[in-house]
């Protein structure tokens, strides 16, 4: 018998993408926190439950047009400057 594997915990990313997003955004990346870098890039960041979420939000940048410049597993809680 074959045995499903444990869930993964839930999981933390940063997500970089190109050019400023305004905020109204964020509810659609999933309640994703957005700040906007002095780079002229805007960061989304926040708990991603699966690779299946993970996976959608990449979608939603496709799909917006936007230029995905990277993509991050990070801590829960970053240290802050």
């Amino acid at each position: 018998m074959n045995a499903r594997p444990a869930p993964q915990p839930t999981g933390h990313y940063e997500l970089r993408i190109d050019g400023h997003l305004d905020e109204h955004w964020s509810t659609w990346f999933g309640g994703l926190s957005l700040t906007h870098a002095d780079d002229g890039t805007t960061i989304l960041r926040g708990p991603v439950t699966d690779q299946a979420e993970l996976h959608g939000l990449l979608a939603k940048v496709r799909d917006l047009g936007a230029t995905l410049l990277s993509v991050n597993a990070i801590d829960a809680d970053p240290p802050r400057c």
